[in-house]
């Protein structure tokens, strides 16, 4: 026992004291809040005015109402007008006109007051709502939904107006469908929208997909290195086989889990500050918007993910170690754990299953294969709390895997951590298995 303490403490120490841990586990959080809130502020980033050219060949008063509307819009509170809008007739030549305006967007060379993008009016665009914008912008979600929102109420209008509509029947028509979605969890609102649910979703599945992948990879390139440097021929002179590989997975496994550990609870202490606000809205200083909340991380969502890490995190390293064992190169390995690696990539691809039907025929089944286990329970209780029985019998399926993977990689780890030269075959991996 003392010198599987001593290889575990090896294992631990060694990756604990290196600065890639202490960078990876306290700047990853950091990293998380500032990849959370930035792209969110930079997109609302206005700074300049657009032109936009406005070509119109549509008979009535639309194209002066999209004039008026969209040059007093302001940038934030700014008084610098966000549009400047140049008014182009037609009179019956729409390809030439269109062409040469065309012909000025996004050119470098041209001068400020050089479009942005050209807006085509037409009666026939107006009557199927069908508008055309061309322009070097249409890349910004931002302000393709802000152009939207501003002409979609000015073409209704004049398509009411042209059917000689009165006013309550515009006031009527404009109202739009605004369908509100919350999360009920066992029979309790939770506030959470649908987009927020798929949010936590993805990140847990996302974050037990990284860390086995991360954590049995380095399971695997330990077990190479130390055959490649001849060390494993000192240590195995003074301890087993078995109690190399269950000390180096445990070690690599606890500090994984005290890794992951520090990120889950952070997570669930920025959720609780946040108090179910954005991150952009807190950091703003306005906690006053309703629209979106952050995802509800719960303690026993991060027991249950940390659970299955560690469960997940046993059944792969005995493959990988496995693996490294019977390679001599890094290189030799990676290619060797590529059908390992595609089983875990499988597993997280099944999350969009998950989301669409958390209690589903193939959601069921998933969660009783040891091979997607971790990935897919954590993920259901992301979505919905799952019956603790569920849960103790999915852990229970990843016991009996992980003793099943361990007789067999041990048996591989045995004879292939001493053997050098080409990759075994098949067969003779079968035949180490059984004389091992």
């Amino acid at each position: 026992m003392n010198k599987i303490l001593a290889v575990i403490r090896r294992e631990f120490v060694e990756r604990v004291r290196t600065r890639s841990f202490l960078i990876g586990t306290f700047l990853v959080p950091l990293l998380g809040g500032i990849v959370g809130y930035l792209p969110a502020a930079l997109s609302k980033r206005e700074t300049a005015t657009r032109t936009i050219a406005v070509l119109n060949d549509a008979t009535g008063t639309v194209a002066r109402r999209i004039d008026s509307v969209l040059s007093s819009q302001r940038i934030g509170e700014d008084s610098a007008p966000r549009y400047r809008v140049i008014s182009i007739p037609a009179h019956g030549r729409m390809d030439v006109v269109r062409d040469s305006v065309i012909g000025l967007i996004g050119r470098r060379e041209a001068d400020g007051d050089a479009p942005v993008g050209l807006l085509i009016l037409t009666d026939s665009g107006i009557e199927s709502g069908k508008v055309s914008y061309l322009g070097s912008d249409v890349t910004s979600f931002r302000n393709m939904e802000n152009l939207d929102h501003s002409l979609e109420p000015l073409v209704r209008d004049e398509r009411l107006e042209r059917r000689h509509a009165d006013s309550a029947l515009k006031v009527a028509a404009s109202i739009r469908l605004d369908l509100q979605t919350q999360k009920v969890t066992e029979g309790k609102i939770t506030g959470e929208s649908g987009e927020t649910s798929f949010l936590l979703a993805y990140i847990v599945d996302m974050f037990m997909y990284i860390s086995l992948l991360l954590y049995g990879v380095q399971v695997m390139g330990s077990v190479v290195e130390e055959k490649t440097n001849r060390v494993v021929e000192v240590l195995v002179s003074s301890l087993t086989p078995f109690q190399l590989l269950l000390g180096k997975v445990i070690g690599v496994g606890a500090t994984g889990l005290l890794q992951l550990g520090i990120w889950s609870f952070t997570g669930l202490y920025i959720a609780r500050v946040l108090g179910g606000h954005s991150a952009a809205t807190v950091m703003a200083g306005d906690t006053s918007q309703a629209g979106f909340h952050m995802p509800n991380v719960t303690p026993e969502l991060v027991m249950i993910v940390l659970a299955f890490f560690l469960l997940g995190f046993l059944f792969y390293s005995g493959l990988y170690a496995a693996i490294g064992s019977m390679c001599n190169t890094a290189q030799e390995a990676q290619q060797a754990a590529t059908p390992v690696t595609m089983i875990v990539v499988v597993g997280m691809i099944t999350m969009f299953s998950l989301i669409n039907e958390p209690s589903g025929s193939l959601a069921q089944i998933l969660t009783f294969i040891p091979f997607f286990t971790p990935l897919v329970i954590p993920v259901r209780y992301a979505i919905a709390p799952l019956p603790l029985n569920e849960i103790v019998l999915g852990a229970g399926v990843m016991i009996a895997g992980i003793l099943g993977v361990v007789w067999i990689g041990a048996r591989i780890y045995r004879v292939g951590i001493l053997s050098y030269g080409k990759k075994p075959s098949l067969r003779e991996l079968w035949r180490w298995v059984r004389t091992a």
